[in-house]
């Protein structure tokens, strides 16, 4: 083990607590991540020595606050790689940055034509393409899966093609934890001419994408799974396709000069930046990056890969086990099912023993309708949980199977 888990699992205050009597075994990652100490202080911190609204006063206070929201812009810019810090948008999450690509796009596509979406797609980044679809008339197509719960990438030279404008992909799927080949896809992508955008909200707690290199035109991702706050994220675009499109809302902040006659928008990154934006959110979006960082991606991504085939290799003992998302590439993700019973039923006892997964269909339903179930059991790990965790959830299974065979 190359980093002390008992150590880090002191950073985070609520996993100390207890659900039902029981010690909280936090095992919902992949919906939001828990926040350690130094999150939670930088929150405090703003509100309590320089709360203020950004970029708009001269007053200290007003400074201060500004300064380090836009550190917070540098680290971010830092971590990702990211050339220019005008391409990092601050958004309120995932979701966000999608609709407002799909948004710009509504006056740069015809009917003439189309749009990619892979089979693994979260809804967040189905939804708005089929609006911008209905919007301009394009035609969207999707990028079948297979049984592994992987993309079928020799079905990609029938839908991709001279028409094809852009190309969505999550980087990894958060219904069954699949890591998909963004570079293979962005490089195929690019050579019909097309865009791509990579939902990297399941991603980004797991590994340290490098976006320079990968050469990718958008990159979303949301700061709470990566043990920042909820209601804050970022999109990422190329400076030449940010300035191609228009603004997605209209306000404060986001302009340069405005009369009864005309508007005239702010530069990057203020353009897409409208209104009064989650400023501790923001900051503390950084601090949570700066965590991250003293832990070491290496380290988080060699201690979770133990952590999940470990916990495959002690689910599968269990008899009527069926494991959705078997593929060679994965993160720490187990969508499972036991038998015949309903996963929401084993969702619920295990709470009552103090377990917290995710039940349903995981805003992913038509990867379920691929496997004929109306949803999973997931079990989403961190950094900061443990074997012996594992081990709760097993026994817990157990005991629901038992109950409701």
């Amino acid at each position: 083990m190359s980093f002390d888990v008992a150590a880090i699992r002191a950073d985070f205050p609520i996993l100390s607590r207890q659900v039902h009597g029981k010690p909280l075994v936090y095992l919902d990652n992949a919906a939001t991540s828990q926040k350690p100490q130094a999150v939670i202080d930088a929150i405090v911190d703003y509100y309590s020595r320089y709360n203020a609204n950004i970029h708009r006063g001269v007053h200290t206070l007003s400074q201060e606050a500004t300064d380090a929201y836009e550190q917070a812009r540098i680290k971010i810019q830092k971590h990702f790689n990211i050339k220019k810090k005008q391409e990092v948008i601050f958004t309120s999450g995932t979701t966000h940055g999608i609709n407002l690509v799909a948004q710009g796009f509504s006056n740069l596509l015809t009917s003439e034509d189309e749009v990619l979406v892979s089979a693994l797609e979260h809804h967040s980044n189905i939804v708005p393409w089929q609006m911008l679809c209905e919007r301009t008339g394009a035609t969207l197509k999707v990028l079948p899966m297979n049984a592994e719960g992987t993309l079928a990438m020799e079905e990609l030279e029938h839908v991709l093609s001279a028409k094809t404008k852009l190309v969505f992909v999550n980087h990894i799927s958060n219904a069954l934890g699949t890591i998909n080949p963004i570079e293979t896809l962005i490089e195929k992508a690019h050579a019909v001419d097309a865009a791509v955008l990579v939902d990297g909200a399941q991603a980004c707690s797991h590994i340290q994408p490098d976006l320079d290199a990968l050469d990718v035109d958008f990159y979303v991702t949301s700061a709470h799974k990566m043990c920042g706050p909820t209601g804050v994220g970022i999109l990422y675009g190329k400076e030449e396709w940010l300035e191609k499109l228009p603004p997605y809302q209209g306000g404060g902040e986001m302009i340069s000069e405005v009369t009864f006659e005309k508007t005239t928008y702010a530069e990057l990154p203020h353009k897409f930046e409208a209104g009064t934006p989650n400023i501790a959110g923001g900051i503390a979006f950084g601090a949570a990056i700066d965590y991250l960082q003293q832990i070491g991606f290496d380290a988080i991504a060699n201690y979770e890969a133990d952590l999940l085939a470990y916990a495959t290799e002690e689910l599968l003992k269990i008899e009527g086990m069926k494991i959705y998302g078997t593929g060679p590439d994965k993160t720490s993700v187990i969508s499972f099912n036991v038998g015949d019973i309903h996963p929401y039923d084993i969702g619920t006892i295990l709470d009552k023993l103090g377990i917290a997964v995710r039940t349903g269909h995981h805003c992913a339903q038509p990867v379920m309708a691929y496997f004929n179930i109306p949803g999973t059991v997931r079990a989403s790990f961190a950094f900061y949980n443990t074997k012996e965790e594992v081990d709760a959830l097993v026994v817990g299974v157990r005991k629901a199977q038992m109950m409701l065979s």
